[in-house]
């Protein structure tokens, strides 16, 4: 058979001997650091996407944390804002207060300076009543000594004070 194809059979034992030689020392010097490679390839890929996982995971746990920080701190924002208003409507309140009371003061003293001035204006109208009798009294007895009616001396003192409108 072998010589069918016309090759002797030492040739064609020497032809596989090469051949499994060939394929032996392919074998060990390329194919198995072929495959070492291949495998180290594949543990390093394996190891990045372990890695990988695991910083998304990390990741994830961040987010999550970040996620409730945030809505923690809405919510002391959200307390904050409501103190400060009630903070505000308090002292809102305490000014409208301490206004009411000043402006309470400031009535009490308005009226005290009306109740003064009206005294006051009743001291000087006392003073010219005063002087209008004693005018009139003087007319009166000089009338007297004249002997003209009182009704006259009456009438000439109101002209009289009527002309000096009260003596301001």
């Amino acid at each position: 058979m072998v010589e069918a194809l016309g090759m002797s059979l030492t040739e064609f034992i020497f032809y596989l001997i090469n051949f499994l030689i060939l394929v032996g020392c392919l074998t060990k010097f390329l194919y198995k650091p072929f495959l070492n490679v291949l495998e180290t390839r594949k543990q390093s890929i394996q190891d990045a996407l372990d890695n990988a996982e695991l910083t998304n995971k990390r990741a994830d746990e961040k987010m999550e944390n970040y996620n409730r920080q945030i809505a923690k701190l809405e919510e002391q924002g959200r307390e904050i804002i409501k103190e400060a208003k009630v903070r505000a409507d308090s002292q809102a309140a305490a000014i409208v207060d301490e206004a009411n009371a000043k402006a309470g003061q400031i009535i009490a003293a308005a009226e005290k300076q009306i109740e003064l001035e009206r005294q006051k204006a009743l001291e000087d109208m006392k003073q010219q009543v005063a002087a209008l009798a004693l005018l009139a009294a003087e007319k009166i007895i000089e009338r007297n000594i004249a002997q003209i009616g009182q009704e006259k001396i009456v009438d000439e003192i109101i002209e009289q004070a009527g002309s000096r409108q009260w003596q301001s």
